[in-house]
């Protein structure tokens, strides 16, 4: 098994990205409490990364045409036009090869996939695309880690 990838690595990653495609930001459901939302992993990393610069672009096929955290959610990666950096990824391990060919065809630079998630067939497919990999991190957190040098517990919810 080779090693993840080195905090340097990855602070150079996050240094050097601008927007991220983040799949699996939740949508209200109905009679849910938006105070739920709010706590959802997907939309908590969404809003931090946002509020550090970033230029995030919700990806759920069920909640398209909504907006959450100020932009509006597109169907798949294929309806992105712009230049994408890193494709985060908050689903089931099984379905990240999909995602990580939808990201090579999109010429994304990474592919991020979410704490708890990984998939060895989507690592392979990422490396002969030429796209790095990294797998089991959560964003936020090893943006807090690198940037703030700080590492609380995941994930801090405000009340």
């Amino acid at each position: 098994m080779e090693k993840q990838m080195s905090d340097d690595q990855i602070k150079e990653i996050l240094k050097n990205s601008k927007t991220i495609a983040m799949i699996g930001v939740s949508s209200e459901k109905k009679g849910e409490d938006p105070k739920n939302l709010k706590r959802k992993p997907a939309n908590v990393v969404m809003k931090y990364m946002q509020d550090f610069g970033y230029k995030v672009i919700p990806v759920n096929p069920f909640a398209k045409g909504e907006v959450i955290n100020g932009e509006t959610v597109i169907e798949s990666l294929d309806d992105i036009s712009e230049k994408i950096d890193i494709v985060d990824v908050f689903r089931p391990s099984k379905e990240t090869p999909g995602f990580a060919k939808e990201a090579a065809k999109l010429g994304a630079k990474t592919l991020w996939l979410q704490y708890g998630i990984q998939n060895e067939e989507a690592k392979k497919i990422s490396e002969e695309a030429n796209i790095k990999y990294i797998e089991n991190k959560c964003i936020k957190q090893e943006y807090q880690k690198l940037f703030q040098k700080s590492n609380p517990v995941f994930p801090v919810l405000k009340k």
